[in-house]
């Protein structure tokens, strides 16, 4: 029996096969030709049931001595005894078939293929792959592939079809054979039918972990194509110019550095002098400043921004949520409204009076700079003359977003800075900002300290309340974050009103405040302000405080269920603390840990720093996750491992540049083939 097929509702129809393969990417020969196993299955040898080992799969084949339905609580289950000369086996299945039945009827011949267990009265197989055993019945000469399945689509049905498109499909190798005999990698023909169709023999292990030289050569295509597709983009955004701003005096630029009450760290004045050199050149600038939590990136996002003003453009700063859109507002507001800049706000949730007036503002070109969310990329505004667009968080906009906010207007298009706390490892960086110039903020303003994280089970809770009162006592402010709103039936995790709600009865003399999504953007700026001002004691959130919250007497950190949290997460909460000179800490309250979660703690608890967390961050979840690629519209890599494959993206990165370079028709066509359906998205 299998199970490829999602459980649907009874009467529930399945959608059109063609909507199905889609949903898989398949739609032409060549989709197929790269829709390759998840595992294999060897089905090329029989085991003599005596000699079947528990703890792998294997197939053996016998003769049914006993076969019975039995009524459980859980339900019917059949079960069965196969035996040859060997040995016996028992064969149990949960779920069956009238077909099922007949197969498994006392004196039939059957070959089982599934894993092997130890059972309450010997060997047996739960639901082993069953085929009816004839004389003369042949074995395969190739390991069975096992593709990745939707919904009604058998894995009888991929085969078949999967085989005649490597039939129809003219495997044409694109890169010189030259190349692939210095990294010692097979033809591109091959290599794919060697995946598809491993002969008996083939080593099950160099398949599985994808270092066999047929899986090499395919992560190579990969790679290169990658390569080619992100430096193809770049020549893109060549054709399109971007203002010059290069202003003759930096009067606001002058007074912002010279009023400031700290001073810039080197970091940060090696990162300015980057964006300003990009900002004279006629090249639209595309560049990600990274920085840790608390590293000071929205400083330099202020500063570029004025010397846009010094040079008579507009600015605009897109961030991903409006409470954050407002504290960029408030903040970046305090440095210019003295200097005498228009700065206006704009949201979704504005009246509409103030919209109305602020859209105004920006099309006459008042509005000098404009903060806000994904309202500054609807059709009602349209900006006088935009020099500079900032996207904070870059990673949790989609690609559509970006292009909107610096489409080109009469050929010219905007400067792009995108800001991230999430730093991102070398190799991602290599891989998916092939396109893009990296500035890395690396040092901490003078004063930081290290925060100070421990582990603490959920079973312990009742004793961190003790620890928030000490910290209270003393003059500090504590945040308690909690993973959802309310009560969840399939998720048992303690709500934040539920947690606020406790709080309020164990410790009735401080002053403790809630904030969570569900809250009017009016609500929640109301009772953050509050905790920000010192009126309270303790903030009780969801993760709406993620990112943005500045408030430097708050040294005390708690994470309820952190173990539910992802690594980038933990790490951009815990830097809502230490933003003072005051020693601070994070508690991180867990409940059952998996393995992943296991890991993720012990990685957060052992490192403050940004890019240790995010490389082992990258091999926890992968790249695609990581990036927020899902939805950016970054071509993902399918084959390729970005840890594992460092030395082979070396060698992509250095053939692709010179393959554009002498033969670019051939590269631009070999990323074509990989990554078709992404040209818009490469301009992103």
């Amino acid at each position: 029996m299998s199970f490829n097929a999602y459980p649907r509702k009874k009467g529930e129809k399945l959608a059109p096969l063609a909507e199905r393969l889609a949903k898989l990417g398949l739609k032409r020969d060549w989709d197929y030709v790269l829709h390759l196993p998840l595992r294999y299955e060897d089905e090329t040898a029989l085991v003599p049931i005596g000699q079947l080992e528990p703890g792998r799969s294997q197939q053996c084949e016998g003769e049914v001595i006993r076969s019975e339905r039995i009524r459980r609580p859980s339900g019917e289950q059949l079960q069965a005894v196969i035996s040859d000369a060997s040995g016996s086996l028992y064969v149990r299945l949960l779920h069956f078939y009238p077909s099922q039945v007949k197969q498994l009827s006392v004196g039939q011949k059957v070959r089982l293929y599934g894993p092997v267990r130890e059972g309450y009265f010997g060997l047996e197989m739960l639901h082993p792959k069953i085929r009816t055993a004839t004389v003369g019945t042949s074995l395969p000469t190739t390991l069975t592939p096992v593709y990745p399945a939707g919904e009604g689509i058998t894995q009888n049905w991929l085969r078949k079809r999967i085989s005649r498109a490597l039939l129809d499909v003219e495997i044409k190798d694109l890169i010189p054979t030259t190349v692939l005999n210095e990294l010692g990698l097979p033809h591109l023909s091959d290599a794919l039918r060697y995946l598809h169709h491993p002969p008996v023999g083939a080593s099950l292990q160099a398949l599985d972990q994808r270092s066999d030289p047929a899986w090499l050569r395919l992560k190579f295509d990969e790679l290169v194509a990658q390569q080619i597709a992100l430096r193809h983009s770049r020549a893109l955004k060549a054709v399109y110019r971007a203002p010059q701003i290069n202003p003759q005096t930096h009067s606001i630029t002058d007074h912002l550095l010279d009023g400031l009450p700290f001073a810039l760290t080197h970091a940060q004045k090696r990162v300015f002098s980057e964006i300003s050199a990009d900002l004279t050149k006629t090249t639209p600038m595309n560049r990600l400043v990274q920085g840790d939590v608390g590293s000071g990136k929205t400083i330099i996002a202020a500063l570029a921004a004025t010397l846009c003003i010094d040079a008579g453009f507009q600015a605009a700063l897109m961030a991903p949520t409006e409470i954050l859109a407002e504290q960029h507002y408030e903040k970046i507001a305090q440095w210019l409204k003295p200097l005498g800049i228009n700065i206006v706000w704009l949201g979704g949730k504005q009246k509409a009076k103030q919209r109305t007036q602020n859209v105004e503002l920006i099309r006459s070109g008042q509005a000098q700079f404009i903060v806000g969310t994904h309202a500054l990329i609807q059709e009602s505004v349209q900006f006088h003359n935009l020099g500079l667009a900032i996207v904070d968080e870059q990673h949790r906009f989609g690609v559509e977003q970006r292009l909107t906010l610096r489409r080109p207007v009469d050929g010219q298009m905007p400067h792009l800075l995108m800001l991230s706390a999430t730093p991102i490892p070398r190799t991602l960086a290599m891989s998916y900002l092939a396109d893009l110039d990296v500035s890395v903020i690396d040092e901490l303003p003078a004063g930081r300290k290290p925060i100070t994280t421990k582990l603490v089970s959920l079973k312990r809770k009742n004793e961190v309340m003790s620890v928030i009162l000490q910290q209270v006592h003393e003059g500090k402010q504590v945040y308690w974050v909690c993973p959802l709103i309310e009560e969840s039936d399939k998720i048992d995790l303690t709500a934040a009103t539920q947690t606020y709600e406790e709080l309020c009865a164990q410790l009735p003399s401080l002053r403790i405040g809630l904030v969570h999504g569900a809250l009017s953007a009016e609500e929640k700026q109301t009772t953050m302000l509050a905790f920000k001002d010192g009126n309270l004691d303790v903030l009780v959130a969801t993760t709406v405080i993620e990112v943005g919250v500045d408030v430097p007497n708050a040294t005390l950190m708690v994470i309820e269920h952190a173990e539910r949290f992802g690594l980038a997460q933990l790490h951009q909460l815990r830097g809502r603390v230490g933003r003072g000179a005051q020693k601070s800490f994070c508690i991180l309250l867990y409940g059952e840990l998996s393995e992943t979660g296991r890991e993720r703690l012990k990685v957060i608890r052992e490192s403050n720093d940004g890019f240790e967390i995010a490389r082992r961050d990258l091999e926890i979840r992968g790249p695609g996750e990581f990036l927020g690629a899902r939805q950016s519209g970054v071509p993902l890599l399918r084959f390729a491992d970005l840890e594992s494959d460092a030395p082979l993206l070396e060698k992509a990165r250095d053939f692709a540049a010179k393959w554009l370079q002498e033969s670019p028709d051939e590269a631009k066509q070999h990323a074509k083939r990989w990554f078709s359906g992404y040209e818009n998205f490469l301009e992103a």
